[in-house]
């Protein structure tokens, strides 16, 4: 008889958030400058990838009197069921990626199978593409960079990462009561009493706060999505702009990404001026004892997004204010509980939830630190890594993900096809967003070259810079019109 093992509550809550016209799939991309050999790439991942449990099992729901998702090991599991090898259609640069990207991310994971895809790219503009679909179920922002770190190399040639936790052992959330996982998020108990009694408070809250007024961003959509990317900018001149005004990396990138949607929004006809938008933030809360592990350990904040200031300063002012009191808040312990809650329920409650809180805000955002050095695929070097998270639920339109590599920083951008078909409007926008202001701090003269062309930083004074990125490497300008 084939193994079930329980999922966790937190992994259920994310499973019963896939829906057929919006799927809660997390995507990632890696570009490389060379060809990679798809059978090497096939080899990485058979020692790698599918030593990690999950991407061996595929999900059932079993159990009475009312059935609960469970993991499953996949009868005669064949990796070649997960792999694809295509060639990218003429003319072979970043609009037909752009294309085929769109394509692959509108199209359902098969739930027969364990929910993970990849499809290998040749003719990426003389190198390659990876691109990678896997469940939110499986892992969250946190977790994928424990794949990515297991999956590419420091050095060509490098020996892969110690393995994981051996085979047969699934990962159970402590059964202490149905906050556990929250409480243990936090330092002490009495720590945690606390700031689960405010989150309570919180949720109430929140069922009472007013709807996010309808905009472009919100309504009713189908299957098809729409993607694009920013250029990258190197971390030191974002952190060159918080300087100036006190603020964070973080703080910079969202108040630039603010400024972005406010242009956006402004030329879709919205009032800016007079508007509010909101947006859900996953907040990490992934205890000690769970690192190194798969899964979801992330709570939910509501951002209120400076859009109705129209100079940069005043709205990175006023981001760093609500950031800063968003630290402080119970709402990710609170949101935390209450994943755990509907994970241990019918998927009807999942559906009310995501109603009731998908009213309260327009999108999702997401930023998560990558790996600072440069890391190998089957021996080539990662030119540069994006990523996507879904937007799950009935409301939210698109998500806005900011992921970092090797010294940069860039913004992502998934939509629903019918509500935001032009989403390059808004990386392109977060593009002349930043480095305006960039223009504006005391260091503007030689970071703005230097964000101008996309290059990283030199490591060393002395160093060579590194080549500019081609030009497929800076935004997304492919437009495909809406099926």
């Amino acid at each position: 008889m084939t193994k079930t093992y329980p999922m966790s509550a937190a992994d259920a809550s994310w499973f019963h958030n896939d829906g057929p016209s919006n799927l809660a799939i997390v995507m990632g991309v890696v570009l490389t400058r060379e060809p990679l050999d798809f059978n090497r790439v096939r080899q990485v991942y058979r020692e790698r990838l599918v030593t990690f449990d999950r991407f061996r099992q595929r999900v059932v729901e079993t159990g009475f009197p009312l059935p609960t998702p469970h993991w499953q090991d996949m009868p005669n599991f064949d990796i070649d069921q997960h792999l694809h090898h295509i060639g990218l259609p003429a003319p072979h640069d970043e609009q037909a990626l752009v294309g085929l990207i769109n394509d692959i991310a509108s199209t359902p994971l098969d739930h027969a199978l364990p929910l993970w895809q990849v499809y290998l790219v040749d003719g990426v503009d003389g190198g390659s593409a990876l691109i990678m679909r896997c469940h939110h179920c499986i892992a969250d922002g946190t977790a994928m960079m424990i794949l990515i770190n297991r999956l590419y190399d420091p050095a060509p040639g490098a020996p892969p990462l110690q393995a994981p936790r051996p085979r047969g052992k699934p990962i159970r959330v402590a059964d202490k009561g149905l906050l556990a996982p929250a409480i243990n998020a936090v330092a002490g108990a009495a720590r945690g009493a606390l700031a689960l009694a405010g989150g309570a408070g919180m949720l109430v809250g929140e069922m009472l706060r007013t709807d996010d007024p309808p905009s472009p961003l919100k309504g009713d959509f189908g299957p098809a999505k729409r993607v694009a990317w920013s250029k990258p900018f190197p971390i030191s001149d974002i952190k060159a702009i918080g300087q100036q005004h006190g603020a964070k990396v973080n703080d910079v990138l969202v108040a630039a990404m603010t400024g972005a949607l406010r242009t956006y929004l402004k030329g879709r006809g919205v009032n800016v001026n007079a508007t509010t938008l909101r947006a859900m933030v996953p907040v990490d809360l992934r205890p000690p004892q769970r690192m190194g592990q798969l899964g979801n350990e992330f709570g939910l904040v509501v951002l209120d997004l400076a859009v109705t200031r129209a100079r940069a300063d005043h709205r990175l002012a006023l981001t760093k204010a609500r950031m800063d009191a968003l630290k402080q808040s119970p709402e990710p312990l609170a949101t935390r509980a209450l994943l755990d809650l509907l994970g241990r329920g019918p998927k009807f409650l999942e559906d009310f939830s995501n109603d009731l809180f998908g009213r309260k805000a327009s999108v999702v955002m997401t930023n998560v630190t990558g790996p600072r050095e440069e890391l190998y695929l089957a021996g080539a070097p990662i030119e540069r890594m994006l990523a996507w998270a879904p937007h799950p639920g009935k409301q939210l339109g698109m998500a806005v993900s900011i992921l970092s590599y090797k010294g940069m920083a860039g913004l992502t951008v998934i939509g629903d096809a019918h509500l935001v078909p032009d989403p390059e409007v808004i990386t392109e926008a977060f593009n002349d967003e930043f480095l305006k202001m960039l223009k504006k701090t005391s260091t503007a003269g030689a970071p703005a070259k230097k964000a101008a062309t996309g290059r990283p930083p030199a490591r060393k004074a002395a160093a060579k810079p590194a080549p500019a990125p081609r030009a497929r490497m800076g935004k997304a300008t492919g437009k495909v019109a809406a099926k």
